[in-house]
């Protein structure tokens, strides 16, 4: 998963009332005589008169800015535009590798843990920079030369590499902070990445109802990634089903906070997550739940947010609208109409049939269509931990991992050389970096024992993230430029280099029908789950901006009863179970706010990718591809594969397997 830094999660939010009157703007556009340049200079002038407030300056003030700083002439906008884009690199660059610096302690396994770490944590060194671009007239300058132009318009900008740039750089100070917000919402934010990054279980500690361990002793699983991670590893293992059920439970617990402070990060305490008793020396010993903590931080993440709104546009819309550039319902649309898919009906039959019993609610994550699950994961843990026993044996063998993939020996040291390989306290994750010069950081959880291969299939995935991080900072052809329409793109990269995870090791599967088609039913699937995931999530959004004041208990009685209403009008009929909570234990629902659509588009785009990239040379496809920068999502589509993201490519190539299937 692509990590995103406090700073960024806000680059797009709303504006303070106008302090320029309506008829001063109109009289100075009127005024203005050069009539070719006059609907720029409207643009421009009306955006930076809805941000100017009364201590920028009085109406008279603000119209001599317009004059002045107004650039008529296109040779100097091209040489001032070049020159903007070399100070937001150092900008962005630098504070970017000041808040790697700041966060080493708590998010990489580097030595104890203290709280000056989390106080340094929560510091976010880019804070103030937009604030400060107002206050100084700076961002006034740009705004009113480079405005924003409308979604429409960008899309229509054709070839045009130097437009699009303008269009970027007119996104980044179209919005002004409302005064008096900012100073709280990174500690927010840092407060739930502490507390995912530390919600750990110790599987050897729980036992079943009849007091048997099913884990191994020193077996420590991050929620909810490692979680989900166990029950996919056990597709076909003669136990696998116990502890599948067990780790469901665990789950369950979270989700309801029943589960016991004390057994949180912590071994001291057996726990049996059926029954919910502790135990101490085989004693009974009563423990606290952990209540509402897990809605607390979600109240927290909402609480900042809801402080940049203005009337008619919330965080929803921030997200969707300006930073995905896709539409709330759009969205919506494309999750609740894969959801309702008749198909996938006939997917869970396989699926029951293979695993010889009827749908349980983790075969949502069921992981046998894949080559590996014929595999001995035990097998693939022994080669991945003699590999890679460390971050650097992880690092320094990046390059042969391109190679392999198809990359030139150059381009494998060219794209490696750019990427640092970290140890992390939590889940893996990628951080691109935000200047030429810097390294993209892949982090992933590397046990004493080496990488097993759970963290090996994770660190393949963000691999895949700092592989577009380095490419579309490094080869696109502006900065302002630099990067991908939004994170589902990244996402998209990663899960193509984490399919491939296999091959890497030198068991790849192949590519005959069979395996085609069964990975067309695991695509199909694993889009089953995570559309469901991402509507609990969106849905809970949509209740808290309806219920401002919720307490964190009333949200958490919410966000289960929406987990399950989507369980029951969309998995109930398939799995013939209702009233299931397991939508709901994604840890991104508390640290990385409205990230999981994400997942979902992702995964459209690389079906959609991995089609496109079928018969042609892998690496000159993928360069070519995400050379192409953050252009707007339709238009990157376009240029990528020749057709728009749709979900009809997946649904009618499920469609043929099944038919197949049948026969």
């Amino acid at each position: 998963m692509k990590r995103l830094i406090a700073f960024s999660i806000l680059f797009f939010i709303t504006l303070t009332a106008q302090a320029v009157s309506p008829e001063t703007v109109e009289m100075l556009i009127a005024g203005f005589d050069e009539p070719a340049l006059r609907d720029d200079f409207a643009r421009g002038v009306r955006q930076i008169a809805g941000q100017w407030r009364e201590s920028d300056g009085s109406d008279e003030e603000f119209c001599n800015f317009c004059k002045i700083h107004f650039i008529a002439d296109g040779e100097e906008k091209r040489q001032v535009f070049e020159r903007i884009s070399s100070y937001l690199e150092a900008v962005y660059g630098y504070t970017t590798d000041m808040a790697v610096s700041l966060q080493w302690f708590t998010t990489i396994d580097d030595g104890p843990e203290f709280e000056i770490d989390r106080k340094f944590t929560a510091y976010d060194p880019g804070r103030h920079f937009k604030d400060d671009m107002f206050r100084n007239k700076t961002a006034f300058h740009i705004g009113l030369n480079f405005p924003e132009i409308p979604l429409e318009e960008k899309n229509a900008l054709g070839d045009d590499r130097l437009a699009w740039a303008y269009a970027r750089l007119g996104d980044v100070f179209a919005h002004r902070d409302p005064e008096g917000v900012g100073e709280t919402a990174s500690d927010a934010y840092a407060r739930g990445e502490i507390y995912i990054s530390n919600y750990n279980i110790y599987m050897g500690a729980l036992v079943d109802e009849k007091g048997r361990k099913l884990f191994p002793d020193d077996m420590v699983l991050l929620s909810h990634w490692n979680l989900r991670d166990e029950i996919k590893s056990n597709y076909g293992r003669p136990d696998g089903v116990e502890k599948q059920r067990m780790v469901h439970q665990v789950m369950n617990r979270i989700v309801s906070q029943e589960i016991p402070r004390q057994v949180i990060n912590s071994d001291t305490f057996e726990w049996n997550p059926y029954s919910n008793e502790t135990f101490l020396g085989g004693e009974p010993v009563s423990l606290e739940p952990e209540g509402t903590e897990r809605y607390r931080r979600v109240l927290d993440n909402f609480h900042e947010l809801r402080r940049y709104d203005k009337p008619g546009e919330y965080a929803i819309d921030r997200h969707f609208n300006r930073e995905m550039e896709i539409s709330e319902a759009e969205v919506v649309s494309l999750l609740t109409g894969y959801l309702a898919t008749p198909e996938l009906r006939e997917v869970g039959e396989i699926i029951a049939r293979r695993t010889g019993r009827p749908l349980e609610a983790f075969d949502i994550w069921y992981d046998g269509f894949k080559a590996r699950s014929s595999l001995d994961e035990d097998m693939l843990s022994d080669i991945t931990r003699s590999r890679y026993p460390d971050a650097q044996a992880f690092e320094d063998d990046l390059p042969n991992i391109l190679t392999t993939l198809g990359f030139s020996p150059e381009r494998a040291e060219y794209l490696a050389a750019r990427i640092a390989v970290d140890d992390a306290r939590g889940s893996g994750h990628a951080l691109g970096a935000a200047r030429k010069g810097s390294l993209s950081r892949l982090r992933t959880r590397i046990p004493d024992s080496g990488l097993d291969y759970k963290g090996y299939n994770i660190a393949i995935h963000e691999f895949g993230h700092n592989v577009e991080q380095t490419i579309s900072l490094y080869d696109v052809d502006y900065y302002m430029l630099s990067g991908v329409p939004n994170t589902a793109f990244t996402e998209a990269l990663a899960f193509v280099f984490q399919k491939r995870d296999l091959d890497i090791l030198g068991m790849g599967g192949g590519g005959d029908g069979e395996a085609r088609a069964t990975d067309v039913l695991d695509k199909a699937w694993s889009l089953y789950e995570i559309c469901g995931v991402s509507l609990v999530d969106i849905r809970m959004w949509q209740w808290l901006y309806a219920n401002p004041g919720a307490t964190d208990e009333e949200l958490k009685k919410e966000v289960i009863n929406i987990a399950k209403e989507v369980w029951n009008d969309y998995y109930a009929p398939v799995f013939g179970t209702r009233d299931q909570t397991i939508l709901a234990v994604y840890s991104h629902m508390i640290n990385y706010p409205l990230y999981l659509s994400a997942y979902a588009f992702g995964q459209l785009i690389e079906f959609q990718l991995e089609n496109h990239l079928e018969g042609k040379d892998f690496a000159t496809e993928v360069e070519r591809i995400f050379r192409q920068g953050r252009l707007t999502p339709g238009a990157w589509m376009l240029g990528a594969t020749g057709e728009p993201l749709s979900v009809e490519p997946l649904t009618a190539t499920l469609r043929e397997v099944l038919a197949a299937y049948r026969d």
